[in-house]
Parts: structure tokens; sequence; C-alpha cells
């Protein structure tokens, strides 16, 4: 991949991350950016660095992986991604890989002598018990999106819940799942069993 291309693919995937109008996968990866605005940077010397490095599925592996492990996308820059990009990638490929033993572990330990319905119970004044979880670092994006794809909560969140915090937390989801290839049916049973066993 050519550094310009590498800046295309970052800009593309932060603004699927961050608007929520755009689509990555919809507009194959496009940006509007030009090869004359691309040479104006100060920072284009790290897109050269990082096309070095890496080959084109790492590199979209490697922003996908930053832009979903940041509490704000929004506010990620390329400086910040290559201080700490890789230690973040790599956690990000040992935490997909072994995704549906994090999910188990998640949810017996959160879930656990807790009814299950109250943990998705909400209003307009609080945080339900499941974001709360999430926010307190003890539910990470991928299960609470997993949960979403089975229970279908987020829907009725978003109805519900006026609050940016949710609506960041919301975004990502959608934002994520698109590149998440998630076995509904597998995770179905995964949380049933959890369930179950709890009982």
């Amino acid at each position: 991949m050519m550094p310009f291309d590498c800046y295309k693919k970052f800009l593309a995937i932060k603004n699927h991350f961050t608007k929520e109008k755009y689509d990555y996968h919809k507009y194959c990866g496009s940006s509007r950016a030009s090869l004359s605005s691309f040479y104006k940077r100060k920072d284009r010397y790290f897109f050269e660095k990082l096309s070095r490095q890496k080959n084109d599925k790492e590199i979209e592996e490697f922003f996908v992986a930053n832009f979903a492990s940041c509490n704000d996308p929004q506010t990620l820059y390329i400086v910040e991604l290559m201080r700490e990009g890789d230690k973040v990638h790599r956690q990000w490929q040992k935490k997909i890989q072994s995704l549906s033993y994090s999910f188990k572990n998640e949810i017996e330990e959160v879930f656990s002598d807790k009814d299950f319905d109250s943990m998705f119970s909400q209003d307009s004044s609080y945080h339900p018990p499941v974001l709360k979880a999430h926010l307190q670092g003890k539910l990470s994006l991928e299960t609470m999106l997993i949960l979403n794809k089975i229970l279908g909560y987020k829907s009725r969140f978003d109805k519900k819940i006026d609050d940016p915090v949710w609506k960041l937390v919301s975004l990502k989801i959608s934002k994520y799942d698109k590149f998440l290839n998630i076995d509904v049916f597998r995770y179905r049973k995964i949380l049933k069993d959890v369930l179950v066993e709890d009982q």
C-alpha cells in the first residue's frame, strides 16, 4: 500500500466510526482526500512509515482495532496511533481470537446472581446496568455488540436514552458491527448455557 492510500484508509475508517451516515463498506473505503493535501500534511511521515511496516489487510485491521478501542474515535489522530497503536492492535487480535471465551467470562462475571432482564431496564434518568458495566470496563464493546445481535436491545435504548454517553456507545456498536463476523447462534447458545448454569 502506498502512503497516500494508507492516509485515505485512515480517513475512511475514521469517518466510518465518527460519522453516522458514512459507511466504509458501502463506499468501498473511499474518501475525498487529494494527493496535494496529503503532501501538505506535517504528519505524512507516519503514513509513509505505516505503509512500509504493514500489508493492506494489517493496515485496515490496525485502524479498526484502534478506532474500536478508543473511548472517543473523533479525537484519535495518527500521532497517537504511532505511539500506542501496535500495542492496541495486538491486544485486539488476542481478544478477537478468543472472543467466545471472553464473551463467556464477561457474561459469567457481570450477570451472575442478577436478574437478567433487570440488567437492561432503563428510563431516561439513568444508565441501565448493562451500560454501566460496559463503562466500568466489565463488558467489552464486543460483548455489548454480541448481546445486541442476540437481544436487539440497542434500538430500545436509542429511543429512550437521550444521553451523549449512550449515543457514542450506540454509534460504536453500529459501526463496529460491520467489521465483525458474529455467529449469532453460537453466542446465543453460550449466553443460554451461562444463564442456565446460574439458576
